[in-house]
């Protein structure tokens, strides 16, 4: 049996023109808010990691210093995969299939990765089967998912971690979980979580950040240099 579904109003365009404007007020309001939060994100203080992980990828072992893999800033996707199961969790799937091309984040000197406690082996057919080439790592037999809140008593759970490197030294600087991962999907929204931000001049930053105009930047993503 099929339920009615119950349709908005149907009026003129004129009408419709005019609660449209409506609507847009409160549209501009909270991107003016969401601005002003993500200013807020950039001044958030640090904790310095001190402590080693190690990783397996598909080359061998790494530290957390090589998953920026040379850049200054690092988003790690908690990606949730229990290591007695034989698939990732879906929602996460659905994080990564929305997932841009990286050279966008990359030209603001920012490495993306995946990072589960499930071991490679369990890993990479998993990754091929879903046709992803994001960087993925095994965090599986060190400390890395406990430390960062997504290993606990009741199971694997998911999660965004943000890194900054200065020097020889690497910072915690974010972290959200639940529907805090709802609202990744564009380059922008993942630059926004960094400490950074967009790098452009309109943006409310602290003193001495780097940025640059609006749209100046952008480029085809195989026509950014390096």
């Amino acid at each position: 049996m099929n339920h009615p579904i119950y349709l908005p109003k149907i009026v003129s365009k004129a009408e419709w023109l005019a609660a449209r404007e409506e609507l847009l007020i409160k549209e501009k309001e909270l991107t003016r808010a969401r601005d002003a939060l993500n200013a807020e994100r950039r001044r958030l203080p640090m904790v310095k990691i001190d402590k080693a992980y190690v990783f397996e990828g598909p080359d061998g072992q790494l530290n957390l210093p090589d998953l920026f893999e040379g850049r200054r800033q690092l988003i790690v996707y908690h990606f949730m995969f229990d290591p007695n199961r034989d698939e990732g969790c879906v929602g996460c799937s659905w994080v990564v299939d929305s997932m841009g091309h990286p050279a966008h984040l990359h030209a603001r000197d920012t490495s993306r990765v995946l990072v589960s406690r499930a071991p490679l082996a369990k890993i990479e057919p998993f990754r091929k089967r879903m046709g992803w080439d994001v960087p993925w790592y095994s965090s599986f037999g060190s400390d890395f998912n406990r430390d960062f809140g997504v290993t606990t008593e009741q199971g694997e759970t998911f999660g965004v971690s943000v890194f900054l490197r200065e020097g020889g030294n690497i910072f915690q600087t974010y972290f959200t979980a639940g529907r805090g991962a709802e609202y990744l999907g564009s380059h922008w929204s993942y630059l926004d979580l960094t400490p950074l931000g967009r790098q452009e001049d309109w943006e409310d930053s602290p003193d001495g950040w780097p940025q640059t105009p609006p749209y100046g930047w952008w480029r085809h993503h195989d026509k950014y240099a390096g």
